[in-house]
C-alpha cells in the first residue's frame, strides 16, 4: 500500500483535478480511499468504477453509483450492493434468483423489498446457505412457513429473526407443533453419530466446535433454543422455564430479556456464571430490590453492568464508583439526575458522588466552578474538560493536580492555544496530554512540534490543519506508514505539493 497516496486521496483539500488524476492510476488500495471521499461526483464515480471494478460494492454503499452504469452479469456484487441499497432493477432480482452461484443468490436473499416469486424460488432453494440467509431477514408471513423446513439450520435463523411470529418463536423452542427436521449442518457432511472436535485440524472444514448430531440435531436444537430465548418477539410463556436449564448458553440468553418477571431475575441472580449475573444487572427490566442485591455482587463486571443500568438508585451508584471503575465516565442515571439529585451529589461529603456528577458537561456554572474548586483530583480530573471553564481555572487544576488532571485538561474544548503550549511543557511529559493536544481545535504550531517528538501523538499531530506547510511537507517522507497518511491527508498540505506527489506516481 502507498500510504502517502492514500492518504492524498482522503484529503478534503485536495482539488478535484487531481481527484481525476488518481481516479486514472488507481488500484485497489488508491479506489478504496477514492471511493470514501464525501465530494466524489457522479462521473468520477463511474469513471473510478470502470478503472477499478472492486470498487463498485464501496460505491454503491455511497449512494454515488446509479443503476444505469452497471452490468449485472459483469459486476454481480455491485449490482447486488445496489439491489440491497433499494436502488437496482427490479428485473435483476429475476436474474439473480437462477443464477448458478449460490453466494449471489444468499446475497439476494437478504436484500429488502424483493418481489413475492422470487421471495417463493429463494425459500425452496437447494442450498440451505440460501434459504438461511432469506430466514433470517423476511417477512412474518414467509418466516413462519420457514419454521417448518425441514432443515434445522433455517430452523435456527428464522428464531433469530425478530420479524419472526410469537407462537412460531414458541413452537420452535419446544419443537411441539412442528414436523421434526430431518437435516442440520453436522449429518449433511458427517455419518452419524458424530461430535466435532473443538481443535479440529481439517483446514477446510467450518463447523461449529463441538457440533455434533446423532440423529436428532442436537446441537442445531440447542442453537435453535438460544436465538428464540434471545428474540424479544418469543413469549414470556415460552421462555421462563430455561431459569434452571444446565445449559449456561440457554440461561445467558434468558437473561438479557425485558421482560423478566420478578422470579426468575432473582434465580439468575444467584447463577454461578458472572456473565449471566452481569447481563442480568444491565437488564433494564429488573426492579431496584434486585439491582441492589446485585450491588453487592463480588464480580466487578457484575458490578460494571449495574452501574450502568438507568434507574440504579444514587446510594448504590456512589458505592459501585467507589468499588469499581464505575465512574470513570458519564454514566446513564446521572445524565437524568433532577436538579434536586444534582444539588444533592455536589453537596455529597463521599468524593465519589461528586466525581460522578463532575462528568456531566451541562452542569450550571456555579455547580461546575464548585467541582473545578474540589480538593478530590478524581473529581477534578473528571470536571477538567467540561466546556465553559476559564483559563485562569484549568491552570490552576493543572498546578494543584499536575499529571493526574493534566489530560483531561487538554481535552478541554475552550483550552487556549497559551494553555496548550504550556501544557507541553510540563515535567514530567505527559503521553496523553500530548494525545489531546495533537487533535485539538486550538493547538498551535509549537504545541504540534511538540506532540510530534511524541510517537503516540506523532500521527495525529501530523494531520493537523495547524501544522506548518513546510513540516508536513517533510513527514510525507516519515518512516512510519501512519504518520505519512496523515500527512498527505492534511488538508493544509500546499497545492503544489499535492500535485507533486500525483506526478511522481504517474
Amino acid at each position: 500500500m502507498n500510504h502517502v497516496l492514500c492518504g492524498l486521496a482522503a484529503n478534503p483539500a485536495l482539488p478535484s483535478d487531481l481527484v481525476d488524476r488518481l481516479i486514472a492510476i488507481a488500484d485497489t488500495d488508491l479506489a478504496g480511499a477514492l471511493a470514501g471521499r464525501a465530494d466524489l461526483s457522479r462521473e468520477q464515480a463511474v469513471a473510478l468504477f470502470s478503472r477499478v471494478g472492486e470498487s463498485g460494492v464501496q460505491l454503491a454503499y455511497e449512494g454515488v453509483l446509479a443503476a444505469a452504469t452497471v452490468d449485472p452479469a459483469a459486476h454481480p456484487y455491485t449490482a447486488l450492493a445496489l439491489l440491497d441499497q433499494g436502488c437496482g432493477r427490479p428485473e435483476w432480482a429475476h436474474l439473480f434468483v437462477a443464477d448458478p452461484v449460490p453466494e449471489h443468490r444468499e446475497k439476494l436473499a437478504a436484500c429488502p423489498g424483493l418481489p413475492a416469486d422470487v421471495v417463493e424460488t429463494l425459500a425452496a432453494d437447494t442450498d440451505v446457505r440460501v434459504v438461511t440467509e432469506l430466514a433470517l431477514w423476511t417477512t412474518p408471513e414467509v418466516a413462519a412457513g420457514l419454521g417448518e423446513h425441514p432443515h434445522a439450520e433455517v430452523r435456527r435463523a428464522v428464531a433469530l429473526n425478530e420479524a419472526t411470529p410469537p407462537d412460531v418463536l414458541a413452537a420452535l423452542i419446544t419443537g411441539e407443533g412442528l414436523p421434526p427436521a430431518r437435516r442440520c449442518l453436522v449429518c449433511d457432511r458427517e455419518t452419524t453419530p458424530f461430535t466435532h472436535d473443538p481443535h479440529c485440524p481439517r483446514p477446510d472444514c467450518d463447523l461449529p466446535p463441538g457440533a455434533s448430531c446423532d440423529g436428532s440435531h442436537e446441537s442445531t436444537v440447542h442453537a435453535i433454543q438460544a436465538a428464540a430465548l434471545s428474540n424479544p418477539g418469543t413469549p414470556t410463556a415460552a421462555v421462563v422455564g430455561f431459569a434452571d436449564h444446565p445449559s449456561m448458553t440457554l440461561r445467558w440468553a434468558l437473561a438479557g430479556r425485558s421482560d423478566l418477571p420478578p422470579r426468575v431475575g432473582a434465580r439468575l441472580a444467584s447463577d454461578a456464571v458472572p456473565g449471566i449475573r452481569a447481563d442480568l444487572a444491565g437488564n433494564p427490566a429488573i426492579d431496584e430490590a434486585l439491582i441492589r442485591v446485585l450491588a453487592g455482587d463480588h464480580d466487578p463486571r457484575v458490578r460494571g453492568r449495574l452501574a450502568l443500568h438507568p434507574r440504579v438508585p444514587l446510594d448504590v451508584l456512589t458505592l459501585l464508583a467507589r468499588t469499581s471503575r464505575a465512574g470513570a465516565t458519564l454514566l446513564p442515571r446521572i445524565a437524568a439526575a433532577t436538579p434536586a439529585e444534582i444539588m444533592e451529589l455536589v453537596r455529597s461529603p463521599d468524593p465519589a458522588a461528586r466525581m460522578l456528577l463532575a462528568h456531566r458537561r451541562d452542569l450550571p456554572p456555579e455547580i461546575r466552578d464548585a467541582l473545578a474548586r474540589d480538593p478530590d483530583a478524581k473529581v477534578v480530573k473528571s470536571i477538567a474538560s467540561h466546556p465553559g471553564l476559564a483559563e485562569g481555572q484549568l491552570r490552576a487544576m493543572a498546578d494543584r493536580h499536575g499529571v493526574q488532571v493534566l489530560a483531561k485538561v487538554a481535552a478541554n474544548p475552550d483550552a487556549t492555544p497559551a494553555l496548550l503550549e504550556h501544557l507541553t511543557r510540563h515535567e514530567p511529559p505527559v503521553p496523553k496530554a500530548f494525545l489531546e493536544i495533537a487533535r485539538h481545535r486550538n493547538a498551535t504550531a509549537r504545541a504540534l512540534l511538540a506532540c510530534l517528538e511524541h510517537q503516540r501523538a506523532r500521527p495525529r499531530a501530523a494531520g493537523h490543519p495547524a501544522l506548518p506547510p513546510s513540516v508536513i511537507e517533510e513527514l510525507l517522507n516519515d518512516a512510519d506508514g501512519r504518520v505519512a497518511d496523515a500527512a498527505a491527508a492534511n488538508p493544509s498540505l500546499p497545492p503544489a505539493a499535492m500535485a507533486d506527489l500525483v506526478r511522481r506516481a504517474a
